[in-house]
């Protein structure tokens, strides 16, 4: 059986074409979730995609970093599904077949290579902070909202764009508290 796992880093993005070329591939389960590939915890689908296999399955996805972004995180995978033997194929990168020496290689190198991205992504990330910082237009993530404390705004007469200028936080959150 052939069993698809998409993902997609944010709730913005679309599973829609990841899950389409799987389809597509032939995978009769696709499993699919939206959440950071920086590491493998608290990705539930994959979990349970990992679980699903049997001995005789494939394990399909569209690119290395759908699956992970670290090369340990990727080996602990494919051995876990060798382990279980099941195989595994990557679409795009499609010179990837783990019963094979030259495939496990490249399968690595790529591995490599997915870190690397994700590393320069994330020093990107952080100098792009700093410089903000550094002309004072980052303030940073904003305090954590104290729900009876816009209650309490709201209750001595103030509308929700003034309560939320008081506290620093945005329209939608004072109106996601005064309706929960």
């Amino acid at each position: 059986m052939l069993v698809g796992y998409a993902r997609v880093s944010s709730v913005g993005q679309s599973l829609e074409v990841q899950e389409d070329l799987l389809r597509e591939a032939g995978c009769e389960k696709v499993f699919a979730e939206k959440k950071s590939g920086r590491t493998t915890n608290d990705r539930k689908a994959l979990h349970e995609a990992l679980e699903f296999v049997r001995e005789g399955d494939t394990l399909v996805i569209t690119r290395l970093d759908r699956l992970a972004r670290s090369i340990m995180d990727l080996r602990q995978i494919v051995d876990q599904l060798a382990a279980k033997g099941v195989t595994f194929r990557c679409l795009q990168q499609g010179a990837i077949d783990t019963t094979r020496s030259d495939g496990k290689l490249l399968l690595n190198i790529l591995a490599s290579f997915a870190e690397f991205e994700a590393d320069i992504r994330s020093e990107r990330q952080r100098d792009g902070i700093e410089k903000a910082k550094a002309r004072g237009v980052y303030q940073g993530r904003p305090a954590s909202i104290d729900p009876a404390e816009v209650r309490r705004l709201k209750a001595s007469g103030l509308g929700a764009t003034q309560i939320a200028r008081e506290l620093g936080i945005g329209r939608a959150s004072v109106y996601r508290v005064l309706n929960s």
